[in-house]
């Protein structure tokens, strides 16, 4: 409470208030939320209450994420939360060299790791969950969709059954129900209800070419200060970058083919306002939490509807207002008003700047949305200074 205090999170909500008595009790539980309603903070609370006397040097708790940038923000919201350090958290996931993992697991409490990176310091016996006490799995329906749910159940096999499982995740439909029946006992079924809980979020659907979509990226730079855009390909997402930057607007880049440096140095160049546009694959539509994220822009419709809730779900986080513009082709019209039917987001079409005069240059617009950007860059500053936050607001969730 003392952490959550100094961050002015001085209010629960829905999903918190739903999980944390019953968790706290020591009950398995599905937890289902919208992106960006406290999960982490909710599991985070369960995880450092109720291993409070446990030891370091084997981890008691784990947390399994789909992965690396989300398994280094869970790390940082636990450490948040642990304000007597108590515990060693630590995370480890691929991309990443083994050794300074393998030494901070020789002293960690909580480890928070992605399956396919856990798995192999297991076959290396590098780690031992003998001691696990508590598991969580954030983003269940994430792990199915990238195909981690075999590696999932093998860790699960490998973990005392007399232990605690929490599953957190927006959506709990399909092939994670297997691992719900198989691994944990009596869970109960707990889903957020209140309009409340749901984002603030305007879905936009611009019919636009694909020539003019960096122009019209560059005007919702100068409306809203900064904006992720979402792009289908790694290939793509580089290509748009350049365009977008060959008109003044600063970028940076994550997808796949990206080193984690590279993706960490693209991620605090966005939140420290030095980029205005964050180009990023479906990598990023569950892997990073940034706050205050007024814009997300699809410059290419998802191949899976649900990836259009991921994406969406960078904005309008912690009860701030987001708005979500999709970019599509007039052939594409039919195909994607049946995805969203699908979802239950309403579409109503409008006419992009495709063959018209724009309403001023890329670069005025630019100039124009300066005290936007300069006001985004202090309100992402970098980590050594906190935002101050709304009371209720989600820290770095």
């Amino acid at each position: 409470m003392a952490s959550l205090a100094r961050r002015e999170i001085t209010a629960p909500t829905e999903i918190q208030t739903l999980t944390v008595p019953p968790g706290l009790s020591g009950r398995d539980i599905c937890g289902k939320a919208p992106t960006g309603s406290g999960k982490t903070i909710a599991f985070g609370l369960i995880l450092v209450e109720r291993l409070r006397n446990h030891a370091q040097g084997r981890p008691s708790g784990l947390v399994l994420v789909p992965t690396r940038e989300l398994a280094q923000q869970v790390q940082r919201e636990i450490h948040l939360l642990d304000v007597d350090r108590k515990y060693f958290t630590t995370s480890v996931f691929g991309g990443a060299g083994y050794g300074p993992q393998v030494q901070r697991l020789r002293r960690c409490s909580i480890v928070v790791a992605t399956p396919g990176r856990l798995e192999d310091l297991m076959k290396r016996r590098d780690i031992d969950l003998r001691d696990v006490r508590m598991v969580v799995i954030d983003e269940a329906d994430r792990m199915a969709d990238m195909g981690f749910l075999p590696s999932v159940k093998r860790i699960l096999d490998r973990v005392p059954r007399e232990r605690q499982m929490l599953l957190f995740s927006a959506t709990l439909d399909g092939a994670v129900g297997s691992i719900v029946k198989d691994y944990l006992s009596n869970p109960l079924q707990l889903a957020t209800k209140s309009a409340d809980a749901e984002p603030d979020i305007e879905h936009v659907f611009e019919v636009l070419m694909r020539a003019d979509r960096a122009a019209r990226v560059g005007e919702l730079v100068a409306e809203h200060g900064n904006v992720i855009a979402f792009c289908r390909t790694k290939h793509g997402s580089d290509r748009f970058a350049r365009q977008l930057e060959s008109l003044g607007v600063r970028c940076a880049v994550i997808h796949g083919n990206r080193s984690q440096a590279q993706r960490q140095n693209a991620l605090q160049d966005f939140r420290q306002g030095r980029a205005d546009v964050l180009v990023a694959t479906d990598v990023a539509a569950r892997g990073i939490h940034i706050d205050d994220v007024p814009c997300v822009v699809q410059c290419d419709p998802p191949d899976d509807p649900k990836d259009y809730v991921h994406r969406a779900g960078r904005t309008g986080r912690a009860g701030a207002r987001g708005v979500v513009v999709s970019f599509v082709e007039p052939s594409q019209k039919r195909s994607v008003q049946r995805d969203m039917r699908s979802i239950g987001v309403e579409v109503q079409w409008t006419e992009g700047s495709a063959g018209a005069p724009r309403r001023e240059p890329v670069a005025a617009a630019a100039a124009r949305g300066e005290a936007a950007r300069a006001t985004a860059g202090e309100r992402q500053n970098a980590d050594a200074t906190p935002t101050r936050r709304r009371p209720g607001e989600l820290g770095w969730l």
